[in-house]
């Protein structure tokens, strides 16, 4: 992950050192920013993690990560030059494997939490002023997401091999990125952090159970990056 932001970084900063320092001032989709309302495709992978916390004092869940993927579609009004309103409903896979300790037993320990989010952000995007053929800007706003994978009303738990979390789920999310204006299109990659804001673990029915017990809550943290095409 930290080589693709890396790579991100710098294939943006030699676009923005070539677009400055170059002599031609050629601007490509010179009026696309003007328009009303505009319409796109996003593509991209996400890193989703989960912060835990704890009731009492204890060891660690170990949480092992797997990078997945993401597709979705946005929907952009402009409002002004650097101010636009952005809704990107789209379809989120993550994979998370949970260990949990002191059992002696693997099947016991170990949790696979396969996840597919149905996932639609509420953003708003703030712009600076357009550099030759590129746009920094920031993003910042809420998101609901459905998981389609979601086992709540499933009355077996953990004591019978099934980690359970909630359908419906909220998160708030920031990010930036750079837009590209290239000749037919306008190419996007962004970084966004989404953050959970709801508990999304369904207890054992056990009130003491080893799973769940002491876990005051799960929510869902990660990283996407995303490349949009308009």
């Amino acid at each position: 992950m930290r080589t693709v932001v890396l790579i991100m970084i710098l294939l943006g900063s030699l676009q923005a050192e070539a677009q400055l320092f170059t002599k031609e001032r050629v601007l490509n989709k010179e009026n696309f920013d003007k328009k009303r309302w505009s319409w796109g495709y996003f593509l991209g992978m996400n890193f989703y993690d989960f912060q835990i916390r704890y009731k009492d004092e204890a060891q660690d869940i170990n949480v092992d990560k797997a990078p997945s993927f993401n597709v979705g579609l946005i929907g952009n009004l402009r409002i002004n030059d650097y101010l636009d309103l952005r809704l990107e409903p789209g379809v989120v896979f993550a994979n998370r494997n949970l260990t949990f300790p002191n059992f002696e037993a693997q099947n016991d320990a170990f949790r696979e939490v396969k996840s597919s989010y149905i996932h639609i952000p509420l953003l708003v995007k703030f712009s600076t002023k357009r550099l030759n053929n590129f746009k920094p800007f920031v993003v910042a706003g809420a998101s609901i997401s459905h998981n389609l994978s979601s086992n709540q009303d499933n009355p077996d738990d953990n004591s019978a091999g099934q980690f359970r979390m909630k359908k419906q789920n909220y998160y708030y999310e920031v990010g930036f990125g750079v837009d590209f204006y290239l000749e037919y299109f306008k190419f996007t990659p962004s970084i966004r952090g989404v953050f959970g804001m709801s508990d999304e673990l369904v207890r054992d029915e056990n009130p003491n159970s080893p799973w769940t017990s002491n876990i005051e809550s799960l929510k869902t943290r990660g990283i996407f990056i995303n490349f949009t095409f308009q």
